[in-house]
């Protein structure tokens, strides 16, 4: 009995070129349609960063009031997104895909104090809260008006 071009036992297994690149252009299609619903941008990771970022920025301002036994301001500015210190010039720039909120007094010690967070050389502050958030998740940055500390808090916004 003689064996045929087309018996299963003497043909070779495998894809065509034809298949393999149907296949490739299924796969570039579908990567097409669902890679630009990954949403690209700063991580919960890198938003803590920024959150304790702040907080140190605070502390450091706070720490040089004591020091020094003088007043020392840092700048928080919700439209061009940093917070600055005035003492080092040193500033936290906040992404645009990252919220900003600054609940800060109005007067202080009987005077305006407009967006700015003010620690005294006794230890004291203005107090006031920066919320850092990204879809409902993210962190404030706390400074307690009586003992100027700042802590940094995990909050939901859901």
């Amino acid at each position: 009995m003689s064996v045929g071009r087309g018996d299963a036992a003497t043909s070779e297994g495998g894809f065509t070129l034809l298949e393999v690149v149907c296949a490739v252009a299924i796969i570039a299609m579908l990567a097409a349609i669902i890679l630009p619903a990954i949403p690209h941008g700063t991580s919960h990771a890198r938003l803590e960063a920024y959150a304790v970022e702040t907080a140190t920025l605070l502390k450091a301002d706070h720490d040089v009031a004591m020091r020094h036994r003088a007043e020392v301001v840092t700048e928080v500015s919700a439209v061009s997104r940093t917070i600055r210190s005035s003492t080092t010039g040193r500033e936290v720039l906040v992404p645009t895909d990252v919220h900003l909120e600054a609940l800060l007094p109005i007067r202080c010690n009987r005077r305006l104090v407009g967006n700015t967070i003010t620690f005294f050389g006794s230890g004291m502050s203005c107090g006031g809260v920066i919320a850092l958030t990204r879809f409902g998740q993210g962190y404030q940055i706390r400074v307690n008006w009586l003992t100027g500390g700042v802590e940094v808090v995990p909050v939901n916004a859901l």
